[in-house]
């Protein structure tokens, strides 16, 4: 059963926006779990696209982008459990990646230096590898020009060619780490990141509409992609970020889709919280009672694994590419300024936050203004799911504090 006081709450506060023209949100979903598996509130709000009048609902499929990223690091973390991969070997990455013994490292003034460290698994999965986004970087952006990366193209190629962006292993920045993290399971087990993902985790949870490859159910549901371009307030429909898995029909095609750990999932929010919540519980899905990690290994996602850089996300993220997201001073503010955290794959709220969420909540988000939360300490996870371009759209942040806050305030 919802908790009908949450559910109304965030009803009403997704439809102010969805309901008003001059956001530029046509529709979101929200949804919310505890440590059960039960939906405290799950809240389809407006349409699956501005030029669109169906109605959005819980059915609706999203492109999650880097909401991927948890997914993928579940799967390392299961080939670990199994001895197939070692966090710390650096030696196995070079193995099986020997691409990454002839990448060098962009200095500021755009020539190359040779790298000094090797890289390990652990920091593919912690953004300390080295690599960046052309999207956040600037001197990567320029370096790949005129021709340029795209790490939305689901081709391997513009994920290999890219340079380090600093040296491995000195400071945290957000990069292509995981896409690699995903080619070194594949090549450690020979199996395709998505097939494991769909035997590994979906198949043992029952969920079936998360999938790098949509099903030809998921893509009749999926929801409409919005664009604000630099300098306008306005949104508009655009052409899909990511369409070359929606597309791949043949074998032939679909053999040349990118399994990007980093950005390639599709999914219905209701079945990423169910993940979520097997989070929750040490492991084990309350819905399925299957084990999908060790309780350990668990902990061992939510160990802060830069102790030394607490202030990690305020040094600001540029908007190297303005159309894709927007420049912010720093990642969460939080009053006080506590020390951050960065577990396996995701940010740590290391403190209480001002929504009621515990101490070492995890988060992340996806460039399509998409944010999830996994609270073990109250045993509660949720997700905001929009489809609007760049990241950082003020409405839809707005909407995930007030939605988070109105579902720990229910629950109150």
């Amino acid at each position: 059963m919802v908790n009908q006081k949450a559910q109304d709450a965030v009803q009403k506060s997704l439809d102010g926006v969805t309901g008003d023209p001059s956001t530029g949100i046509a529709g979101m979903v929200f949804v919310a779990v505890d440590k059960e598996g039960n939906q405290i509130c799950a809240v389809p709000s407006g349409k699956k696209g501005l030029n669109n009048r169906d109605p959005m609902s819980m059915d609706t499929v999203f492109w999650i982008a880097s909401c991927t990223k948890l997914l993928a690091t579940i799967a390392c973390m299961q080939a670990m459990e199994q001895g197939k991969l070692s966090l710390d070997d650096a030696e196995q990455v070079k193995k099986l990646c020997p691409e990454l013994n002839d990448v060098k490292v962009l200095k500021e003034d755009g020539t190359l230096e040779e790298r000094k460290t090797d890289i390990t698994l652990r920091m593919l999965l912690t953004h300390m590898s080295g690599f960046g986004y052309e999207f956040f970087n600037p001197k990567l952006r320029d370096y790949g020009r005129p021709v340029g990366y795209d790490v939305f193209h689901a081709d391997e190629r513009d994920v290999l060619r890219m340079p380090l962006v600093n040296q491995p292993n000195t400071v945290w920045e957000y990069g292509t780490g995981i896409d690699w993290a995903g080619i070194v399971l594949e090549r450690a087990t020979g199996v395709k990141l998505n097939d494991w993902i769909q035997q590994n985790i979906m198949q043992p949870l029952k969920l079936e509409a998360i999938n790098m490859l949509p099903t030809p159910e998921m893509k009749k549901e999926l929801a409409f992609m919005h664009q604000k371009w630099p300098g306008k307030s306005e949104a508009e429909e655009r052409d899909h970020m990511y369409r070359e898995p929606i597309v791949a029909e043949t074998d032939h095609e679909i053999k040349h889709i990118f399994n990007s750990g980093g950005a390639g999932c599709f999914a219905k929010p209701a079945e990423y919280v169910q993940v979520l919540a097997a989070l929750l519980n040490d492991g084990k899905s309350p819905t399925t009672g299957a084990q999908i990690l060790k309780s350990e290994t668990v902990d061992a996602m939510w160990e802060n694994q830069i102790p030394e850089q607490p202030d990690f996300a305020r040094q600001g993220i540029p908007n190297a590419k303005p159309e894709q997201t927007i420049a912010f001073p720093e990642l969460y503010p939080q009053e006080g300024n506590p020390p951050q955290g960065w577990g396996l794959s995701f940010m740590l709220t290391q403190e209480p936050g001002a929504t009621g969420r515990g101490r070492n909540t995890a988060w992340w988000a996806g460039i399509a203004n998409l944010f999830w939360w996994c609270d073990r300490e109250k045993g509660v996870a949720g997700m905001i799911a929009s489809q609007v371009m760049p990241f950082g759209d003020m409405n839809v942040l707005g909407q995930w504090g007030a939605c988070e806050s109105a579902v720990y305030q229910a629950l109150e």
